[in-house]
């Protein structure tokens, strides 16, 4: 996973990295390519406030998992979960 501060988000996002955004020491969003291929960009706010929102928890040895799944509504229609840093297809 990479880590970002600031507000924006990074110009590129890696193939296979989660990025996660944090501003002020406040873990806000993470983003990704979309991991079905279509190599769309997907953001899910962490924030409190934000509606739907996401929480990111890593394991022992640094592996993300985020809940709940993640469900593209729109062009690919992917739909699967992160868990401990691999995508599980649903």
């Amino acid at each position: 996973m990479i880590e970002v501060r600031g507000e924006l988000p990074p110009d590129q996002l890696p193939s296979r990295d989660l990025v996660l955004l944090r501003e002020g020491g406040e873990a806000w969003s993470v983003m990704m390519r979309c991991p079905c291929g279509c190599g769309r960009p997907v953001e899910l706010p962490l924030i409190r406030e934000a509606r739907p929102r996401w929480s990111l928890q890593l394991d022992g040895d640094g592996h993300p998992s985020l809940v709940p799944s993640v469900w593209r509504r729109d062009g690919c229609r992917a739909h699967y979960f992160v868990r401990r840093g691999k995508v599980v297809w649903i």
